[in-house]
């Protein structure tokens, strides 16, 4: 089910004078899908509401299975309106497809009244997505005299956390420092250590790098030598398994939660779209029987028996923080005909079971600094005492010390001292694991207060729509991925550079919105009056937008080399074709590099580009001319002449 398109309030060509559209009430339509004709209904839910609406005809009492959260209690809630369903309904709330789950709570089943304020909840931010969504993207519209812009409540706050990162890093003004390095003989062997101070400027380290070198011996100022204890990470919620799918294997977010579901559809995990990552009491009971079903898997087996009859860690396990779902772990289920991709996703989640209930690692830090002609030196290192948890990925060795044995006024013979350079460095590209994490961490945005208890609890957007913010915003081709990297292109800096400063683009509205709509669920704020609030912050967004005057250059056209007509533009990744049955198509990416609009309008020409620089899968770096043929493929001309393979 969805909300009625625009033009169901009142046709699709809405002018300046009608903005806002506030649809009241709104109305419910079945899933279209565009085909050649358009958008039209699509044939498979059609079937599936007709064979729900007729058992619902003849049904005394509906039990609801949905999701057990939000989002699960407005679909319920969308069909029961949709077909006209008032009977009596009672919520089925598990967040696990095992057996025992699903039995334990058809015995434990309540009335479907106990969950309204949640439907509630999900209603109001659905309608208010609509409203601000629609709304924002039609007047930016409007004022720059085109279409084709998407604007919305959370994936404009995090465009503007994208393209704020990018023009930050593009224009880092790094500054260079320098630090003393020396060298020390112990027991025969040269030890480095580094300056605590750093130096402004090259002449004042190398002076300070003459007197070390005059001096014949440095003394040993301390060694302290403490012990850390490290609790082993936490369970998986879906972003951090996201994050760490990324970093660990190059998944996107949105292919880490598709391969997640999969496997939670097949009954192997547990539900996926959780943002908490303990478990409960009961819970922690069953723990026990399920990793002893690793013990089939060769990569956890010695790990899973080497916890068998130990106490297993308990930090993981927390009643009072549990939220919709508990945190992600495997059921029990011994999975079978995986995908490499299913299997990798599985894997990383068992193993952070393994390692969650696992005893903490031990390690040994060593602090030693030096004092040589006035200027203090120190290096650190450490050693693992007992692995813990840190053995499910590291086979321990025996422990062999990374610094000897120094004692305080030990007098030192010196060997060297070299200058070290060093500049500073900006903030890196998003990738799609930081950018998750940023979108969860939103609140170093925010004032304190309300608004930032609600980020920090929420964020931006959930964690199972994160995911589709960033394939939404590479989608409408304001972003786009280089390797694991996420860059802004001219189009979401266009964007960006028009709503930076405007409320649309304010992640505070982002925090208020998920405070009022937890009020909502609580019981502690009515729906209406939430609407209310959206429908004037609607309105408020749509005359700061309106009244914008937009400049635009022209981008640049050609002759299309298949149809021969005057019909190509160039886009900010691909020259197209307006014409559909034509359907020409040239990307700007290739080989990894992005092509340029003089060196696009070669090709589409029929011309040579200049000889252009190339890196290939080595990192060696090559210099080749490209030129289309009549398939309209790029021909690669290598400097020196030689034939491609």
């Amino acid at each position: 089910m969805a909300l009625g398109s625009p033009a169901e309030y009142g046709g699709e060509n809405i002018s300046r004078e009608k903005l806002p559209v506030i649809p009241d009430p709104f109305t419910l339509t079945v899933r279209r899908i565009r085909t050649a004709n358009g958008y039209e209904t699509d044939p498979t839910a059609s079937k599936q509401l007709a064979v729900i609406g007729e058992l619902l005809t003849g049904a005394d009492e509906v039990i609801t299975a949905t999701d057990a959260a939000r989002e699960g209690e407005l679909i319920a809630g969308y069909l029961y309106e949709y077909l006209g369903y008032k009977g009596a309904t009672r919520r089925l709330w598990i967040s696990s497809l095992t057996h025992k789950a699903i039995t334990e709570g058809l015995d434990r089943l309540q009335p479907g009244s106990d969950y309204e304020n949640l439907y509630l909840a999900g209603k109001a931010r659905r309608e208010a997505d609509w409203k601000v969504g629609y709304n924002a993207s039609l007047a930016l519209g409007i004022a720059a005299g085109r279409g084709g812009y998407s604007l919305g409540r959370v994936q404009t706050p995090t465009l503007a956390m994208i393209c704020r990162r990018y023009l930050e890093n593009r224009d880092f003004i790094p500054v260079t420092h320098y630090n003393l390095c020396l060298s020390v003989i112990k027991s025969g062997k040269e030890h480095l250590f580094l300056s605590v101070d750093k130096y402004r400027s090259k002449e004042e380290a190398m002076a300070a790098g003459n007197g070390i070198r005059e001096s014949a011996t440095a003394v040993v100022e301390s060694v302290k030598k403490t012990l850390e204890t490290e609790q082993p990470p936490l369970l998986y919620d879906l972003t951090a398994l996201q994050c760490d799918a990324n970093n660990r294997i190059g998944f996107t977010a949105q292919h880490t939660l598709s391969i997640a579901q999969m496997l939670y559809e097949k009954g192997y995990i547990s539900y996926p779209r959780t943002g908490s990552r303990y478990i409960g009491d009961d819970l922690f009971l069953e723990v026990p029987s399920l990793l002893s079903s690793l013990k089939s898997d060769p990569r956890f087996a010695r790990h899973t028996e080497s916890l068998e009859g130990k106490t297993l860690n308990r930090h993981t396990v927390d009643d009072a923080k549990l939220t919709d779902h508990h945190a992600l772990v495997i059921t029990g289920n011994t999975p079978s005909g995986l995908t490499p991709d299913e299997q990798a996703l599985y894997s990383m989640i068992a193993g952070r079971m393994l390692e969650a209930f696992s005893e903490r690692c031990i390690r040994e830090k060593t602090c030693i600094h030096l004092k040589c002609n006035g200027i203090y030196f120190k290096t650190e290192g450490y050693s693992i005492k007992e692995y813990g948890w840190r053995s499910i990925y590291t086979i321990p060795e025996k422990e062999t010390p990374s610094i000897p044995e120094f004692k305080e006024n030990e007098l030192l013979p010196v060997s060297d001292c070299l200058i070290r350079e060093g500049k500073t460095v900006p903030k890196p590209i998003f990738t799609d694991a930081s950018l998750l994490s940023a979108m969860e961490n939103a609140d170093w945005e925010t004032k304190e207060g309300m608004e930032k208890e609600a980020v920090r609890k929420c964020g931006l957007g959930t964690p199972a729509t994160r995911a589709g913010i960033i394939e939404l915003l590479v989608g409408r081709q304001y972003v786009e991925r280089r390797g694991k990297n996420l860059f802004p292109t001219p189009k979401g800096l266009e964007v960006y550079g028009i709503v930076k400063d405007r409320l649309i683009a304010d992640v505070q509205m982002t925090a208020r919105w998920e405070y009022n709509l937890q009020e909502i669920e609580k019981g502690n704020m009515k729906a209406a009056v939430f609407d209310g609030m959206i429908d004037d912050y609607t309105r408020q967004i749509v005359s700061e937008l309106v009244c914008l005057r937009l400049e635009h250059p022209e981008l640049p056209h050609c002759k299309c080399p298949k149809c021969g007509k005057e019909t190509v533009t160039l886009y900010g990744k691909v020259a197209r074709c307006c014409d559909t049955e034509c359907g020409f198509l040239l990307y700007r990416s290739f080989k990894g590099r992005i092509l340029t609009d003089d060196q696009m309008l070669r090709l589409l020409q029929g011309k040579r580009t200049s000889y252009l620089k190339f890196t290939n899968r080595i990192g060696k770096i090559y210099e080749a001319s490209l030129k289309m043929d009549d398939c309209f493929r790029i021909c690669v001309k290598f400097k020196d002449n030689r034939p491609k393979k």
